[in-house]
């Protein structure tokens, strides 16, 4: 029998950066504060999971400044969309090998 979830990246079982990683595939870039508004988190909380999505190659950080003030805007790598799209393929085998 084959391992239903052997494919699944462990990076992606939360549900902060599955959800950021779906935002940024749908979105070329996209600030820190966007990504706090959509997934109603604090910035500590969603500071750890972009962390932790860039040390493993999947976020691309761009900082800058509108006006005085800094922007961190975050898109998607290749490495990263690769993996997600793995990850989502995995996830519909899954769900397929249990109808």
């Amino acid at each position: 029998m084959i391992n239903p979830i052997g494919n699944l990246n462990k990076i992606f079982d939360s549900r902060i950066r599955l959800g950021v990683m779906s935002i940024l595939m749908v979105n070329e870039e996209v600030s820190f504060n966007d990504l706090k508004q959509m997934l109603e988190l604090t910035d500590g909380n969603l500071a750890s999971h972009l962390s932790t999505l860039e040390e493993n190659g999947f976020l691309k950080v761009h900082k800058g400044f509108v006006g005085r003030k800094t922007n961190t805007t975050y898109s998607i790598t290749k490495a990263g969309e690769k993996a997600f799209k793995g990850h989502l393929a995995a996830l519909e085998n899954m769900i397929r090998s249990m109808e």
